[in-house]
């Protein structure tokens, strides 16, 4: 057990005196992340785009570049190739065809042709611009309908102020890896959908058990100013949500390095967002509930500074 022992037996790290830092840094991300979704977009893979998505196996060890050539004389447009898995499983992506299905199976089966019958065919898809469409609407409100469902949750669990801290803590953690994956340029598809409302979902635990100990404190420290208080109550579950965050950490680093390409932008997603969300429920969703009035039993509480800055002043 003394080797889980990383921290003191009481920290006192003074989160909420960085706040403004931290805000201003929040405020940057989401700023940042907007403006490059603005400028750039996402590379939106075939199950929002549309076009035709083969996996084939090869005999031996793929030769992409032999592939790639003789795949881009057809005329087909932009055609990507990459290995995932073995080095004989190779995932070809064709870019959508003008004209109705009967242009994609034609393209289809040039590509067929072309490979010939040396390479088994392991999964075909034709994606049509719009499934594409219906999947882009049906993926954003899914993420919409998530972060006001947890927020919904808090609040109720909770009160009110609460509710708005979870809001744009997750708010900050949905667009800040909106926005990574925008300046990265990596595709974005379904699966990087279902890793966002995942990372909603984790962020939201850790803000719940912080905000658990800032209710346990409310009760317990009935004249402690709000700025200790808030304080005290990361650094009490700070050992928690280190240990918790990096064993999370160590799973998904695995699942990057041999998952492989399929899973690749999942992992890289769920990665990002372990990090963001651990960041979010210590210096964004705390230093929020700093600027309201907490109820305590017995009645409301002012914002007050900590002792060192009253005296100051």
């Amino acid at each position: 057990m003394r080797l889980l022992k990383i921290l003191p037996e009481t920290p006192k790290f003074d989160f909420i005196g960085r706040r403004v830092i931290a805000l201003a840094f929040t405020a940057v991300i989401i700023l940042g992340s907007f403006a490059t979704l603005a400028t750039r977009g996402l590379n939106f893979g075939i199950d929002f785009a549309g076009g035709i998505l083969i996996e084939v196996k090869t005999p031996g060890p793929a030769d992409l570049g032999a592939m790639r050539a003789t795949l881009s004389g057809l005329g087909l447009g932009e055609v990507a190739l990459q290995t995932f898995g073995a080095p004989s499983d190779v995932l070809i992506r064709v870019q959508r065809q003008p004209g109705d299905e009967k242009a994609q199976l034609s393209a289809l089966q040039a590509v067929k042709q072309a490979l010939g019958q040396t390479v088994e065919y392991r999964r075909t898809e034709l994606v049509g611009p719009k499934v594409g469409d219906e999947l882009v609407r049906d993926g954003v409100m899914a993420v919409l309908f998530s972060i006001v469902a947890i927020a919904a949750y808090v609040w109720f669990r909770f009160e009110w102020q609460f509710g708005v801290g979870a809001l744009v803590a997750t708010f900050h953690d949905v667009i800040a890896t909106f926005g990574l994956f925008s300046i990265t340029g990596m595709e974005f598809n379904l699966t990087v959908v279902a890793a966002i409302l995942t990372i909603a979902g984790y962020s939201i635990n850790d803000t719940v058990v912080e905000y658990d100990r800032v209710r346990e404190n409310l009760r317990k420290y009935k004249v402690m100013p709000l700025f200790d208080l808030l304080n005290q109550s990361v650094n009490e579950t700070l050992s928690r949500t280190i240990l918790t965050g990096g064993t999370t950490l160590l799973a998904l680093m695995s699942l990057y390095f041999l998952g492989g390409e399929v899973l690749s932008g999942f992992s890289l997603a769920m990665i990002f967002g372990v990090l963001i969300g651990t960041y979010s429920s210590v210096y964004v969703a705390m230093p929020v509930l700093y600027y309201f009035d907490l109820r305590r039993d017995g009645g409301g509480t002012e914002r007050d500074e900590p002792a060192e800055e009253r005296t100051a002043g």
